[in-house]
């Protein structure tokens, strides 16, 4: 082979691997579940807007995005709110009402987000759970955090304080990327 045509290889793979590696860094998304190569119309989960689930939920943890569980799943919850988690959290007939129209409307089998979506993947034909926390994907998500992390942290407690770490989630946002453990400082699993 001539030293011509073997210049003109080596220029032509390395204009290669440069242009593979612009567009990975370009089109690739960050989170190891959405894929080489994805692009997301709707990433992440709806941002929470109905102002009386703000108003009624968010006085005691973080509002859920509906699309973090599958309708069954905010029935069991909203059905039950004189035990909310070994609270009475229970509120005005009418006020239960809307907020169940809002959670069943946006819950996680009817939205076009991609979390919900992998959410509902995650979970068995008739599971219902009643907490996030419980579901498949999530425990998948948060397997590698060590416990002292969370649950032995005093500033955040809890695996279901989830705006402690992710510092995006009025957005809808879980992305990698964002979270910032307290104390702990940015994890990258």
């Amino acid at each position: 082979m001539n030293k011509s045509l073997i210049g003109t290889l080596l220029i032509s793979s390395t204009l290669l691997l440069v242009a593979t590696s612009f567009l990975y860094s370009q089109y690739a998304v960050s989170d190891d579940d959405e894929g080489f190569f994805t692009q997301v119309k709707y990433p992440g989960v709806l941002p929470v807007k109905d102002k009386t689930y703000i108003a009624e939920c968010s006085s005691c943890h973080m509002a859920y995005s509906p699309g973090l569980l599958p309708q069954k799943s905010w029935e069991k919850v909203m059905g039950n709110l004189e035990n909310h988690f070994g609270d009475n959290a229970e509120i005005l007939p009418d006020d239960n009402k809307k907020i169940l129209a809002y959670l069943q409307k946006n819950s996680a089998e009817k939205s076009p987000y991609y979390r919900s979506k992998k959410i509902m993947r995650s979970l068995s034909k008739n599971t219902v759970v009643d907490r996030i926390t419980k579901t498949p994907y999530f425990l998948r998500k948060h397997d590698e955090i060590p416990q002292k992390f969370v649950t032995g942290n005093p500033k955040v407690k809890s695996f279901s304080q989830c705006n402690s770490c992710h510092q995006n989630t009025k957005n809808g946002s879980f992305n990698e990327n964002e979270i910032n453990i307290p104390g702990v400082g940015y994890w990258n699993d």
